[in-house]
């Protein structure tokens, strides 16, 4: 599968030494130090990112949908990105979903091996009946992981569209990848503990993928979240202070128009024609 030299960054051993000897300010700075080198390695992958995103909104405007799929950290951090868009954006559920190694047992809890299984991914998206119009994005930092690099070999192979978020070059999870995305934040402050500067990165480039997507789908007016969810109190609130803003009226009028219509975009548009 794997055609080009491979080193896991992600595994060498963290610049720092002695963590249990350095008082709890120290350990702050030094967290907080690596953790500024992230935005700057997701920077450095923008032109990556962007092919990703053009590629997604083309295959969602054909009718697909967008899978995640990892496991542990990025299993999770994939499935936090899809359950946040409905809300977020006023999308269906099933348009991005998010898939973990070992279930939904395994948000809360380590499955044991089930990132082991190289075929795993492919029937749980199997499940989903998942098709040519879709894409699927595989997250791991290692870009090692099995089940996921099973799974994107197999959608390579029924002709479907994928993309991965990996923080090690020339991964044999990018090897199966139409669209890469490598972000390359080096090694972790405590060794090998890729939940933390290669779980912000992965965070990063999912907020950017999902946001784009949304933007050009056309679920953002303006800058306003015009087709989010009221689903309580607050934003229902913001909900009134985005019609009021976008109509310039009052809070009382623009409640009326919130309740009478059911959404902020509808509000807007229908007040905007007449």
């Amino acid at each position: 599968m794997m055609q080009t030299p491979f080193e896991k960054i992600t595994e060498h051993s963290s610049k720092y030494r002695h963590l249990e000897r350095m008082s709890t300010r120290d350990l702050l700075t030094h967290i907080n130090t690596e953790d500024q080198s992230v935005p700057i390695a997701v920077q450095k992958v923008l032109p990556s990112i962007e092919k990703l995103v053009n590629a997604t909104v083309i295959q969602l405007q054909k009718g697909g949908r967008l899978f995640y799929i990892g496991a542990g950290t990025s299993g999770r951090l994939g499935i936090l990105d899809a359950s946040e868009c409905p809300p977020t954006f006023g999308v269906e559920p099933e348009l991005v979903n998010g898939l973990i190694a070992g279930g939904d047992k395994a948000i809360r809890h380590a499955v044991e091996h089930a990132e082991d299984n190289l075929t795993q991914a492919w029937k749980d998206l199997q499940a989903h009946n998942i098709q040519p119009k879709d894409i699927v994005i595989g997250i791991a930092a290692s870009g090692t992981t099995p089940y996921v690099v099973g799974g994107l070999e197999a959608c390579q192979e029924q002709g479907i569209a994928t993309g991965c978020i990996v923080c090690n070059p020339n991964s044999p999870l990018s090897e199966v990848s139409t669209y890469p995305i490598e972000v390359i934040v080096g090694p972790e402050f405590v060794t090998g503990s890729s939940r933390m500067k290669a779980g912000t990165a992965q965070k990063l480039v999912l907020n950017m993928i999902s946001t784009s997507v949304m933007i050009q789908l056309g679920k953002v007016k303006d800058n306003k979240m015009v087709d989010m969810q009221l689903s309580n109190a607050k934003l229902t609130q913001r909900g009134i202070k985005l019609i009021q803003e976008a109509l310039d009226i009052s809070e009382s009028r623009a409640k009326f128009l919130l309740d009478k219509h059911g959404s902020v975009r509808q509000a807007i548009v229908h007040e905007t024609k007449q």
